[in-house]
């Protein structure tokens, strides 16, 4: 059985995997965000720790041109997968079923992304987080002014920004902590 999420998403409601492995963004939090990033008219989205994809396909529905979803998990990756062909994004939208860590060490293959969307597990170490800010500037996945935001738990400290990513700001909503960056 699986979860039904809403959003903006042509009336449609997307699925998440069962289970407490797969912690899907609360509404409110995806409406904070794309509120806080404005228009996404022709932009190149990334979203790792996809989960079920809502929040890279959501960054689709709202304009942009392309969203990369990285999810390891099977189960997440196969409702990912589903919830691509729901909304016939297809075209849009590109699946890596992997780890983080290891697609990132590839590079992109394309053009690098404005918007870098990262939502770890909670429980995720920050040096792991910190590797994967690393991986973004050290292998070319940001384009110029690109702008990354990392979801953590309020529990977790902001995280160690590497050179190449500038700390803005960070926004809280319960539990929930929106910390966001930016490319130089």
């Amino acid at each position: 059985m699986t979860r039904i999420i809403s959003g903006r998403y042509g009336g449609r409601r997307l699925a998440t995997p069962d289970g407490a492995d797969t912690r899907p963004t609360a509404d409110r939090v995806r409406e904070a965000l794309f509120g806080a990033l404005g228009p996404l008219d022709g932009l190149r989205f990334l979203d790792l720790y996809a989960g079920s994809g809502a929040v890279g396909l959501e960054a689709l529905s709202r304009g942009a041109d392309h969203a990369l979803l990285v999810e390891s998990d099977p189960r997440a990756a196969r409702v990912a997968r589903e919830n691509v062909a729901l909304l016939g994004a297809v075209r849009q939208a590109v699946l890596a079923v992997g780890r983080v860590a290891q697609t990132l060490g590839y590079g992109p293959n394309g053009d690098p992304y404005d918007v870098v969307y990262a939502d770890p597990p909670y429980p995720t170490p920050e040096d792991e987080v910190g590797a994967m800010l690393a991986a973004l500037v050290d292998k070319g996945w940001l384009a110029p002014d690109a702008t990354v935001v990392v979801e953590r738990s309020r529990r977790s400290p902001e995280p160690a920004w590497v050179p190449g990513i500038t700390s803005e700001r960070s926004r809280r909503y319960g539990d929930t902590v929106l910390w966001y960056g930016r490319g130089s």
